[in-house]
């Protein structure tokens, strides 16, 4: 990057997803999976169909995002919008609701509304049932509650048919798979609120040695929005989460070696090379300081202007409402001159008049009063025409009194001439324009420096946001040494990285170097990186429902969901492992046990017989 380049930021706003007219091919032969990757960050939704007319990618896709506003007193008018309808963020922060809690949902009525939001803009009628089968995602470990209200809110609102559950790097990591399926691997997955890491044996989960970090995209956007602030505090409001979040997309990167890199930031030649310079919004426009005489004496004019317009309207206002009244009593008084003096006493009454004298009186007053009007408006017509006759730069003609001076008269106005000249108004002068003192758009700059690398190695350092929790490096080091040496051998071959976060510059040249320091001396290790570490979820999702639309490996029935209840499970390639709830059985009441209270109810026996 050339030294000294300056980013504007793009603050994009989201555009309202249209509603889709359904392809036929999703409905015959029979209705085909509808595919929702459920993440806190964004949902995505689409179509799995083997048919080549039905687009093979998300057709939606928007922020996990509802804010309801509060309309009129007593809540009429109150308007719920969803995902890209927000359009900003910003302006509606403090009221935006989240159905999740880290990465799993909890809020479900906010849920619902994203999957209305989805039926409806897919084309997909929600009322009665939804005939689609669904292939959604879930969080790794998901807690049995949550499963059982997504499960209820499914089968019980919408009537969906049969549906299954998969996490979001699994499928991921089973759509990146480079070799014959089933094949052992440790994902690295790094999302919006948790990093995970996740052990694959022979193409399934094993779900006693995956580990969870507390820290993703959302900790590293507040984290950056921090320095930021607390570097550029005159522009506090300014530093918004949404442009962090854009900092963090398109300007940061994961250095391979943390101190080191902060070493060359130390360099001036490197720091002037490197350095990025978001150019916040701002106004060139000054108070008034750059504004010539000229210019000032034109906006005084067009002022003017505006005054004179707004008397005369109002005067011209005025002058009708007189008008119109003065023709009503003219009305009245021609009642009296006609000899209808009952119609005459009747409009007295109406107008509040006692005689025809207060009659009179108002008629004379009235009538001064509209003179007056019009009298003014034909003074302001004319001071209008002198204005614009004395604001030409001719010489207008002297009076013929003042040609007749005699000589003596013009050399003594002469020798007064050098008095005044020193008392002439300041505003004649030419006034240079006043330069600002420092450079506006660089002062409304944000210099990105060592942030660029400080925000997103809280993922490898925690502790740099007071995080008391380990890194992916030593997570990943704990997860290994769980496994004897041939299995981690197996593992570190085949080191997936998936995730928004893998979206880093230098992701991967970081980990090899952390796999390289704590592996064994010559032994290999391959890393890869998603195809799309944010896309490959949703597509892995695709290419399993496809696989297994017409088999019943992985779906959930509402039978099975009648049954066994909504936190049941059925295990694929991608899916958690099911753990049903096991209730503790009561051990049965020994007759030692049983004696005492016998004996308590004898004693106290009917309370009305004792009494």
């Amino acid at each position: 990057m050339a030294a000294g380049r300056v980013f504007a930021f793009r603050d994009a706003r989201w555009a309202p997803d249209p509603v889709l007219a359904p392809s036929p091919a999703v409905r015959s032969p029979q209705p085909v999976p509808l595919v929702i990757d459920n993440g806190s960050f964004q949902t995505r939704a689409g179509w799995a169909a083997a048919d080549p007319s039905v687009p093979a990618e998300p057709l939606l896709r928007f922020r996990s995002l509802a804010a309801r506003s509060r309309g009129a007193r007593g809540g009429a008018g109150a308007e719920t919008q969803v995902g890209n309808d927000l359009g900003s963020p910003e302006p509606l922060r403090w009221l935006l609701r989240s159905p999740f809690d880290r990465n799993v949902p909890v809020q479900l009525e906010l849920q619902e509304l994203l999957l209305d939001h989805v039926f409806q803009r897919l084309g997909v009628s929600s009322q009665g049932c939804v005939d689609h089968p669904i292939v959604l995602t879930e969080a790794v470990c998901n807690p049995l509650y949550s499963r059982q209200m997504m499960s209820e809110l499914l089968f019980e609102c919408y009537q969906v048919p049969k549906v299954s559950y998969g996490v979001d790097s699994l499928y991921s990591f089973y759509h990146n798979r480079r070799q014959n399926w089933p094949c052992s691997g440790l994902v690295i997955s790094s999302g919006y609120q948790c990093t995970h890491i996740l052990p694959v044996l022979e193409g399934r989960l094993d779900a006693k040695n995956c580990k969870r970090i507390n820290i993703g995209g959302c900790q590293a956007a507040v984290y950056l929005q921090r320095l930021l602030q607390l570097k550029y505090p005159g522009h506090f409001a300014a530093i918004t989460l949404s442009r962090m979040e854009e900092i963090l997309h398109e300007h940061s990167y994961i250095a391979e070696d943390y101190i080191e890199e902060l070493q060359k930031w130390r360099s001036p030649e490197y720091y002037e090379n490197n350095v990025h310079k978001m150019q916040l919004p701002f106004s060139n426009k000054l108070l008034g300081s750059t504004l010539t005489s000229e210019e000032k004496q034109e906006r005084r004019q067009q002022q003017l202007r505006r005054l004179q317009e707004l008397n005369a309207r109002r005067r011209e206002e005025k002058l009708q409402l007189d008008q119109e009244r003065l023709d009503r009593l003219l009305y009245v008084q021609e009642l009296l001159e006609d000899g209808q003096m009952d119609q005459f006493h009747k409009a007295l009454v109406e107008l509040n008049m006692d005689s025809a004298e207060e009659l009179q009186s108002y008629i004379n007053k009235l009538s001064l009063a509209v003179e007056q009007t019009k009298q003014k408006i034909l003074q302001a017509e004319v001071n209008i025409e002198v204005d614009v006759v004395d604001s030409k730069p001719e010489t207008p003609d002297l009076d013929p009194l003042g040609s007749e001076q005699s000589l003596e008269d013009v050399e003594s106005i002469n020798e007064f001439e050098p008095l005044f000249a020193e008392d002439q108004p300041e505003a004649e002068k030419p006034v240079a324009t006043v330069q600002p003192v420092f450079n506006l758009a660089e002062y409304h700059q944000l210099f990105l420096g060592t942030e660029r690398i400080r925000a997103p190695e809280i993922v490898f350092q925690p502790s740099l946001i007071g995080e008391d929790q380990a890194g992916i490096a030593e997570t990943m080091q704990y997860v290994l040494e769980r496994y004897p040496k041939e299995q981690q051998a197996i593992l570190v071959q085949n080191v997936f990285l998936t995730g928004g976060n893998a979206m880093y510059p230098g992701l991967k040249a970081r980990v090899q170097k952390e796999l390289l320091e704590m592996r064994p001396f010559q032994s290999s290790f391959q890393v890869h990186l998603a195809s799309s570490p944010i896309l490959d979820a949703w597509y892995g999702a695709r290419d399993w429902a496809v696989e297994h639309m017409t088999r019943e490996e992985g779906w959930i029935t509402r039978k099975d969901y009648e049954e066994k209840g909504g936190e049941y499970l059925k295990e694929h390639c991608a899916s958690n492992v099911y753990v049903p709830i096991r209730l503790p059985k009561q051990a049965p009441r020994t007759t030692e046990a049983l004696a005492p209270s016998r004996a308590l109810t004898s004693s106290t026996g009917n309370p009305c017989e004792q009494a």
